[in-house]
């Protein structure tokens, strides 16, 4: 089976999306992840609000440290979502090509669309792992990709794992939400319509998927926390403590800490700049990649005849 060039286009204009959206909004992802890193009592918390983490910036001439490790974090964004959006692009053509089927339902979506997402997080955990850990050090002191990687064992790179492949199932939770708010306005519609073709709008395809994505982030936010706080970079220099604190950083103990420190609401905390960041960053990245989605087709098509014609040059000579 050759290679895909149609998987290819959609994985390469959504990892092109992925990356100007993610270097857009990165800002904002840098004080989001600060502030679902810490876990502590309210009373101890250095982080009151989402703006503490931006005044803080501001206040130590920082400002330039919101971008810290975002070479990482682009790097991992276009990776996985290059992944990602060539897995499912694959995985459905060979499931209508082995089924017979010329659609796909919507069950069979979902199992294909958390079959790439674990096929994503996989492959691209150590770079996620780094991310955060670059993004979580204090500001001015964080480290590069191979010293972040480097400076704990193997495993260790592979912190929250677990969780990313638990929360494959927040693109299935999205699709299915917005595949029943779909139906449901469509008949609503369909209803006031007496002979024409009713379809979804622009603007209502928008909010209904800013919704669903808003409805999926909720239901698995408390996974999203776990694993930022597992993955987060430790704050202390004592080697002792560290060591300590690292080997406490289980799901488990994890899930303990926060429910001690900031009970059932510590949950949920920064849920409102998660759900704003991953809004805005899909949108952003899902319009990106239908603009350029033509484009990318076209130059994989010219050098794809490129190189027929000077293999069939360098063949005749």
């Amino acid at each position: 089976m050759g290679v895909d060039l149609e998987s290819v286009s959609e994985a390469t204009s959504g990892a092109i999306g992925s990356l100007l959206s993610t270097t857009i909004l990165y800002p904002l992802d840098t004080c989001k992840t600060k502030y679902q890193a810490e876990a502590r009592a309210h009373g101890q918390q250095k982080y009151r609000k989402l703006t503490d983490v931006l005044w803080e910036a501001i206040s130590t001439r920082q400002v330039l440290s919101l971008y810290q490790g975002i070479g990482t974090k682009n790097l991992q964004s276009f990776i996985s979502q290059f992944v990602y959006f060539y897995g499912y692009s694959y995985f459905k053509r060979l499931y209508m090509e082995k089924s017979g089927f010329k659609k796909i339902g919507t069950k069979a979506n979902l199992i294909i669309a958390a079959a790439a997402g674990a096929c994503t997080a996989v492959i691209t955990q150590p770079l996620d792992t780094a991310s955060s850990r670059m993004q979580t050090s204090a500001f001015g002191k964080s480290k590069g990709l191979w010293k972040t990687l480097t400076e704990g064992s193997w495993s260790d790179a592979f912190d929250g794992l677990g969780i990313s492949l638990l929360l494959t199932s927040n693109p299935a939770i999205q699709y299915t939400v917005f595949d029943q708010l779909k139906q449901k306005l469509l008949m609503r519609n369909k209803n006031g319509a007496e002979k024409t073709a009713v379809t979804l709008s622009a603007f209502s395809a928008f909010v209904l998927g800013a919704l669903s994505k808003s409805i999926a982030t909720f239901l698995t936010y408390p996974a999203i926390r776990c694993k930022v706080v597992i993955q987060a970079a430790d704050t202390d220099d004592d080697e002792t403590k560290k060591a300590q604190r690292k080997s406490k950083k289980t799901i488990s103990a994890v899930i303990c800490a926060i429910w001690e420190r900031e009970g059932i609401f510590g949950f949920f905390k920064g849920l409102h700049a998660q759900i704003l960041k991953t809004v805005l960053s899909s949108a952003l990245l899902l319009m990106i990649k239908e603009k350029i989605a033509a484009t990318t087709w076209v130059l994989i098509l010219a050098i794809r005849r490129y190189l027929f014609l000077t293999r069939g040059r360098l063949k005749s000579t």
